[in-house]
């Protein structure tokens, strides 16, 4: 028998195969986002890329708490009357069909005036009409057709990050110079003295071409290479030698003997390879830094747990509240792969809880009433309802993430091992530069400078 794949998602249909307009689909979700789809003139959402889709998760009451303009107004980004913008992450971006259907949303509902998708960081900024569409009511359309976006903690009240461009400012400074000097430099790798007594340009301007490669170099060593003066300065203050001396030992040496060239008018001097010191130096600075953002692991609680969570009030009423508003004694309701925000005592019969999220093991728990629960569990077989015993901040995921294990930078842990190790190879350069100097200025002094 051959396997059939869901038209949709392309997930295997198994036994539970939903049928509809000669295509097969696996559940009745993927069902309902291709009629969505079709219905508002976007099956070419199909021809992009097939089974790109997702299934759509369960959402019955799991953003009420949207509704909520407390919460709301810490999410959205720009508010002007009925104008409002958003940012939202969506996990399941994964091909050019996401984007062609997301950047379409306004064929879904008309209060969506615009959706601009970023892929490589799969968000999507969105702006609607307020009065028309709600933001509970957007994010269920948006799970409707299989692209829920991420909510947690993180969101509320999160400052845009300043970023430090200097690096980026330093190297362009650099590649600039480096590139001027190189091609300035030209005319001094060959032989030219039979040119020289033809062409004016070289006779006239040769001095010229030299301080200006001089002045290249100023903001080269001064500007873009003043973090490895500044390391060795310091370095050298704390008695400790870090593997930046070396560096600013070099650039001082090529700078002041190129200099010294010019002035004497001995030669062009060696500003091509210092600039292209510095230049490759922050280039390889660059790429390190992109490297550590990229591994950083700079994550605590507040990025997975829920924004606000469902409390059960007298009567049975229900209501959202923000996790930090949680107080012991409340009744909470989680559902279906929420995250359980608190430690608490289980008061439905029984229940099923993962834990893979603090202790690691895949394997689902059950838990009976009167069981004791944690935080940082994600329910498993439908909702439960549980009390409080302590409140968010006491919780025992919290004081896990408190563990100073969690905030040593993995950067200044390997700058500590790069100066450990600098210090021997510095002490080993410069043994050898001694060396080789002295013996040179015993057997033949005038290569001891060359």
């Amino acid at each position: 028998m051959d396997k059939v794949n869901c038209y949709h998602c392309g997930d295997p249909c198994g036994n539970t195969k939903v049928l509809f307009d000669d295509k097969t689909f696996c559940c009745n979700g993927c069902k309902t986002v291709y009629e969505i789809f079709t219905d508002n003139d976007l099956s070419y959402y199909y021809d992009l890329q097939q089974a790109a889709g997702t299934t759509p998760a369960e959402i019955e009451g799991k953003y009420d708490f949207l509704d909520t303009p407390a919460i709301a107004e810490k999410l959205i980004e720009f508010q002007d009357g009925n104008l409002a913008i958003i940012h939202l992450f969506i996990p399941n971006i994964h091909c050019s069909s996401c984007i062609w259907v997301l950047e379409n949303l306004n064929k879904l509902n008309s209060a969506v005036l615009n959706s601009q998708v970023n892929f490589p960081k799969k968000t999507i900024r969105i702006t609607y009409d307020r009065d028309a569409l709600s933001l509970r009511d957007l994010v269920i359309l948006l799970s409707r057709i299989g692209y829920e976006p991420y909510l947690s903690l993180e969101d509320l009240g999160k400052e845009t990050k300043v970023r430090d461009r200097s690096l980026i400012y330093k190297l362009g400074v650099a590649g600039f110079a480096f590139g001027n000097v190189m091609f300035l430099s030209f005319p001094e790798y060959f032989d030219i003295r039979e040119a020289q007594s033809t062409d004016f340009w070289l006779t006239e301007y040769q001095n010229f071409f030299r301080w200006l490669m001089f002045a290249f170099s100023l903001p080269v060593v001064f500007y873009a290479g003043q973090d490895y003066l500044k390391s060795a300065y310091k370095g050298l203050r704390s008695r400790m030698l870090n593997i930046d001396v070396p560096i600013a030992l070099g650039i001082i040496a090529l700078f002041s003997r190129s200099t010294l060239d010019i002035v004497l008018n001995n030669g062009p001097g060696f500003f091509d390879s210092l600039t292209g010191l510095i230049f490759f130096l922050l280039l390889g600075k660059f790429f390190q830094q992109k490297t550590y953002a990229f591994l950083s692991f700079e994550r605590d609680y507040k990025s997975y747990f829920p924004i606000a969570v469902t409390r059960l009030l007298e009567g049975g009423r229900e209501e959202s509240v923000q996790v930090y508003e949680i107080q012991k004694g409340d009744r909470l309701l989680i559902r279906n792969q929420e995250l359980i925000p608190v430690d608490g005592i289980l008061i439905s019969p029984k229940t099923h809880i993962d834990y893979s999220f603090v202790t690691g093991e895949s394997a689902p728990v059950g838990k009976v009433s009167g069981d004791k629960i944690y935080a940082g569990g994600k329910q498993l077989s439908g909702a439960m309802e549980m009390d409080v015993l302590k409140p968010v901040s006491q919780s025992y995921l919290t004081q896990l993430w408190s563990n100073a294990a969690f905030h040593n930078s993995s950067s200044s842990g390997f700058k500590s091992l790069t100066d450990r190790i600098g210090k021997r190879f510095t002490l080993a350069v410069l043994s050898i530069a001694i060396t080789a100097t002295t013996y040179w200025l015993l057997t033949e002094p005038s290569l001891a400078l060359n």
